[in-house]
């Protein structure tokens, strides 16, 4: 006679997993993800008859196979997450130098052909003429002849636009005359409640170094002045995007979503600032637009994230689906440690789905190469807005397909987990991904309230 333990176990042990997956299945189906919803209904299914049917029914070496369903699993699970196995190199990764705001895209293509900037630039840069007349060459950002126009969408974003633009006037004000004391601690902690109330994701603080600014200014007047900012604090802060905007890249809802989350991100920061300087302290906010910092350098030295493979600032709990805005100032606050996190480093150099899937070709597949003396991945810029310039949009296929980009919530965490903890988890994440949602996923199609222009 057959142990009766032995039965019970198998039918318990398939039924919790069963239940695990179909669990899975039903967020995926939440997140309109129906083909990551579809192979684990079916594998929670299976599962569960394989289970079943060794618990309940009699046959030679059941005990055997029984005990194998049951001890196997948990077993490799626990191999599996074991912190073992080759680990990124930690190699210092600060910049040798300051990034010219001049030389970034968002600059050149504020050049006007024929005044004596442009000639000016292009004349110490002629490298950079061709794929700037590429650039140019298209439609453009926003425009109505690009590849994915539409005007509701546009005119959302540049409604968004518009209203981060309306803080600019009030960024480089004068502080209170009367400076409140405070106390580092309190005031720290003051801050970091308020800005998640205000709807930020995660605010970290650091010491504002040399590299985290610009070298010139490129996008605002006067245009070329080294950029000076003496304030010893920087306080970084995300927002989040919304994943089913993202879903939709390249087509319009990105960049609706893009500018919404700049506007958002702007906001607190601009309030973050002016409540700073009612307290008499000086303080500046950098947003979309109008920045003296290098955003994701500040954010990831203040423990928000790491740059992963496709320049973007990476963090814990949304991967790159964040918007960044920074407010430095001579408020003393307590500066949070960055505790560098080489899973991300790892698990974007095994990856590589970002590249496979950018339309403009602007990710490099290559591990990380040595630039200006740090190792690191740099995408090529021109290749990236070339494409927005075609499709109107600033894409975000990057974004919307990474692994790290999945909703915060205890199923995708459960994930977030093992790639921290263990290599060769994360070596099967990437291919557990790529079976799930598809390496090369297609675009949600626009539908629904955002379809509110009909050609």
């Amino acid at each position: 006679m057959e142990p009766l333990g032995i039965s019970l176990a198998t039918v318990v042990f398939g039924s919790a997993v069963s239940c695990v997956l179909v669990a899975a299945a039903a967020v995926s189906a939440r997140e309109n993800e129906r083909r990551a919803a579809g192979i684990l209904l079916i594998t929670g299914t299976v599962i569960l008859v394989c289970y079943l049917t060794v618990g309940l029914v009699a046959f030679p070496a059941k005990n055997i196979v029984a005990l194998v369903l049951v001890a196997v699993p948990p077993v490799a699970a626990l191999g599996v997450l074991l912190p073992v196995g080759k680990r990124s190199i930690r190699e210092d990764d600060t910049p040798r130098r300051r990034i010219d705001e001049r030389d970034i895209m968002f600059a050149r293509r504020r050049l006007e052909p024929g005044t004596d900037r442009y000639e000016a630039y292009y004349r110490e840069n002629p490298e950079q003429r061709a794929a700037d007349e590429k650039f140019r060459s298209k439609p453009g950002l926003m425009a109505e002849q690009s590849a994915y126009y539409d005007p509701c969408h546009f005119a959302a974003a540049e409604a968004s636009f518009a209203a981060v633009q309306a803080f600019h006037t009030v960024l480089d004000r004068e502080p209170a005359a009367r400076q409140v004391q405070t106390d580092p601690a309190r005031i720290t902690a003051f801050v970091r409640q308020w800005a998640r109330k205000l709807g930020a994701v995660s605010l970290g603080i650091t010491e504002l170094k040399d590299y985290h600014l610009y070298s010139h200014r490129g996008r605002n007047e006067p245009y070329g002045e080294p950029v000076v900012l003496d304030h010893p604090y920087a306080i970084a802060l995300t927002v989040e995007m919304d994943k089913t905007m993202l879903d939709h890249a390249p087509f319009g809802p990105t960049v609706m979503e893009s500018a919404q989350q700049y506007l958002n991100a702007g906001a607190i920061a601009v309030q973050i600032t002016e409540f700073i300087r009612n307290l008499g302290y000086e303080a500046r906010a950098h947003i979309d637009g109008n920045y003296r910092v290098v955003c994701p350098l500040v954010a990831r030295d203040a423990g928000l994230g790491e740059i992963g493979r496709m320049g973007l600032l990476m963090t814990p709990e949304l991967g790159p689906r964040v918007r960044i805005a920074v407010v430095t100032t001579d408020l003393p606050l307590l500066v949070d440690s960055r505790k560098r996190d080489d899973s991300v480093i790892d698990f974007c150099t095994k990856c590589k789905k970002c590249a496979t899937t950018c339309p403009g070709r602007a990710i490099p597949f290559d591990d990380q190469k040595e630039i200006d003396g740090v190792k690191r991945w740099q995408i090529s810029q021109e290749a990236c807005y070339t494409y927005w310039c075609a499709a109107g949009t600033d894409c975000g296929r990057c974004i919307s397909v990474c692994p790290y980009s999945h909703p915060n919530n205890p199923i995708h965490n459960i994930i977030r987990f093992g790639v921290r903890r263990s290599p060769l988890f994360r070596n099967i994440a990437v291919k557990m991904d790529d079976l799930l949602y598809g390496r090369n996923p297609p675009s949600t199609p626009v539908s629904g309230w955002l379809d509110a222009h009909r050609r």
